[in-house]
């Protein structure tokens, strides 16, 4: 092999070439060359037989393709690089690699300015005249507040040093000046005044003016020729609540032999407390008509009995809640239907809460096997319904949900009842610690916006002996909050509703209106009309001992009650069943009776010995005959004949001691 001569290397780039293709032993051909930098001259390029060939510049391309790099010979050495000259430009006479600079813009001339926008033509003058001036400084705000800071300064319109102010500048009016505007005339008001300052002058006197649009209204001072005022009519008294105590207006006689009566359940029923039932004297210039007198009589009549519950007419409401039993209910929304069934006819929110109670009374029973069982199961609404049993609280919320779908106001209401297992404080037996629970019941609102105490469960029956007796017990529904109250104590001390905003301690609650225990009361006495929170005496425990004369007075539920009309029909002949001189001999005392109350005088030693009991009776059977609206007469001729029979219900009970 012939030695091959060192080359010769003109720069570093040749050198490196040489090195990777001594490495390339295996290579077929040569890499391709980077492109050259943009600066470097291209007036030359290699050919196939490594000879440059010049290139003309017109016709050099933009972007020229490298062409591939001959095979690898050992002989021929690789050929030179071409070496950079600065002498080369291009047809522009720019080097190449440098792009020529964008063309001048051309030159803003004057002409442009009418570009800017065009100056606001001047303002004309205002040929609109003010109106009357109002007499307020509201106008003079309104005019300050139009002027802002930028109005006042005058800006130039110039937008540029080459423009020109060929317009008017904008310029606003004058500011106003309140003080050179005329004076405003003068009102009506200050007219009247003049004029009637001047017709007081001459010893006139002023008209009569209205003042219908007067902005305030002048105080006329009293003339000194005017009469002195009449006294005004007194205050009327105000309206008594819807209880039974302040619905007895009259009383029976007083009892004879200097008997002291004992203290009833409302005190206010004495004589010595109550109002004269003469009218005060009424000014003669305003005395009213005869016709006017019995006018108001006859409706202040009718209002009061359709006020009172215990008349009212709830007939349509009970004969509608007997129509739709349980089981008749439907399945999917029985709550919904009973709220339209029972309460979609009925305008009234009282014969609403009507109808839901008696509904309640034929449909729910108490369930005394889980009550006494102790196993009470709590359920929805609509189980309790079609389950048909429920305890105090199942009834009230059954009363509840069907009262509120009827869009009455209702809530139940939780806290202590003297029902079953209630037993009366003795004498001086210390009340038990306080423990508002146990029962349940409901507040609902009636007409006049009134909200009313009602129990549902006691109005449905009653338990005893572990069973449960089903009966209506419509005073349930109708009695006062405050009656209502004295079997009732709410947890709450705001569901207690009185009309006179009382709030009962738990003592005064536990020991009632008397601290004696009180006499008993069966339930038949309130079906016949009699009340059972005005009889006296009140307590129990009568001292037969005490040398003093007893009276034994009743009066009717209501002042409005007609018994052939609200009740069963005529009462009973009233009696008391006695024991005679130390219980030696039973006696009859029939009652005497105006129509409103029924009373008697005995002496205590005439009742009977300590330890026995006496009764108030009312003869219902004579004969074997139903012997209703019996007169006291009628009955002594047949009790003269010597053959007769007789039957009774008993009312009160009392102890003898």
């Amino acid at each position: 092999m012939a030695e091959v001569e060192d080359r010769q290397f003109n720069s570093l780039a040749e050198r490196i070439a040489a090195l990777n293709q001594q490495k390339n032993f295996s290579s077929n051909g040569k890499r391709a060359p980077p492109p050259p930098p943009p600066g470097r001259p291209k007036s030359e390029a290699p050919t196939s037989n490594g000879n440059a060939k010049p290139l003309i510049p017109a016709q050099q391309p933009r972007n020229p393709v490298v062409p591939a790099r001959p095979q690898k010979r050992e002989n021929n050495p690789p050929p030179a690089l071409p070496r950079r000259t600065t002498n080369d430009v291009d047809a522009t006479g720019t080097p190449p690699g440098i792009r020529p600079p964008p063309p001048p813009l051309p030159t803003r001339t004057n002409t442009q300015s009418s570009l800017n926008s065009p100056a606001l033509p001047p303002r004309r003058p205002s040929t609109q005249t003010l109106g009357t001036r109002r007499g307020s400084n509201a106008s003079d705000m309104s005019h300050m507040s139009a002027m802002s800071n930028l109005s006042l300064n005058q800006i130039s319109s110039r937008t540029s040093n080459t423009s020109t102010e060929t317009q008017p500048v904008r310029k606003l009016p004058p500011t106003l000046d309140q003080a050179k505007l005329p004076p405003l005339p003068p009102s009506r008001k200050d007219r009247e005044a003049t004029k009637e300052a001047a017709q007081r002058e001459v010893g006139g006197v002023a008209p009569m003016r209205s003042i219908k649009s007067a902005p305030v209204v002048p105080q006329i001072q009293p003339s000194p020729s005017l009469p002195p005022r009449l006294p005004s009519r007194p205050a009327k008294s105000p309206p008594q609540p819807n209880n039974v105590a302040s619905q007895a207006r009259r009383l029976p006689p007083p009892p004879s032999g200097g008997y002291s009566r004992p203290g009833s359940t409302f005190e206010s029923n004495r004589p010595n407390d109550r109002v004269p039932d003469s009218p005060p004297p009424v000014p003669v210039s305003s005395r009213p008509s005869m016709a006017q007198i019995e006018a108001v009589a006859t409706r202040a009549a009718s209002t009061a009995v359709v006020s009172c519950l215990i008349c009212r007419d709830f007939s349509r409401p009970d004969a509608v809640a007997a129509q739709f039993p349980n089981h008749t209910l439907p399945r999917n929304d029985p709550v919904g239907y009973l709220a339209n069934v029972l309460c979609g006819s009925f305008p009234s929110a009282t014969d609403k809460a009507r109808a839901i109670f008696t509904w309640c009374h034929h449909n729910i029973a108490y369930n005394v096997e889980e009550f006494f069982g102790k196993c009470i199961k709590g359920r929805s609404v609509e189980e309790t319904i079609f389950h048909g049993k429920a305890v105090c609280q199942g009834y009230a919320e059954v009363y509840q949900a069907i009262a509120q779908r009827a869009g009455l106001q209702c809530v139940v209401v939780g806290g202590h009842g003297k029902g079953y297992g209630y037993t009366p404080l003795k004498d001086g037996e210390a009340p038990p610690p306080r423990d508002p629970s146990g029962h349940a019941w409901n507040a609902v609102m009636i007409d006049n916006g009134e909200w009313k105490l009602l129990d549902a469960c006691w109005g449905a029956g009653n338990v005893g002996d572990g069973t449960y007796n089903k009966a209506f017990k419509p005073e349930m529904f109708y009695l006062s909050n405050e009656l209502f109250g004295l079997k009732h104590f709410p947890s709450d001390s705001r569901h207690f509703y009185r009309s006179d905003g009382g709030v009962p301690t738990w003592e005064e609650y536990m020991i009632g209106p008397t601290r004696a225990e009180k006499a008993l009361c069966y339930g038949t006495a309130t079906d016949e009309g009699i009340s059972a929170y005005t009889f006296s005496p009140a307590e129990k425990h009568i001292w037969v001992n005490s040398n003093e004369v007893v009276r034994f007075q009743f009066s009717k539920v209501c002042e409005h009650w007609v018994a052939e009309k609200h009740g069963r029909g005529a009462n009973y002949l009233l009696m008391m069943k006695i024991r005679g001189l130390d219980g030696r001999k039973d006696d009859l005392v029939v009652l005497e009776t105006d129509g409103f109350w029924w009373w008697t005088d005995i002496r205590a030693r005439d009742l009977g010995a300590p330890g026995q009991k006496i009764w108030l009776y009312g003869l219902n059977r004579l004969n074997n005959k139903d012997v209703r609206g019996l007169s006291k007469q009628e009955y002594l001729r047949t009790i003269g004949s010597g053959s007769y029979s007789m039957g009774w219900e008993c009312y009160f009970e009392w102890e003898l001691v």
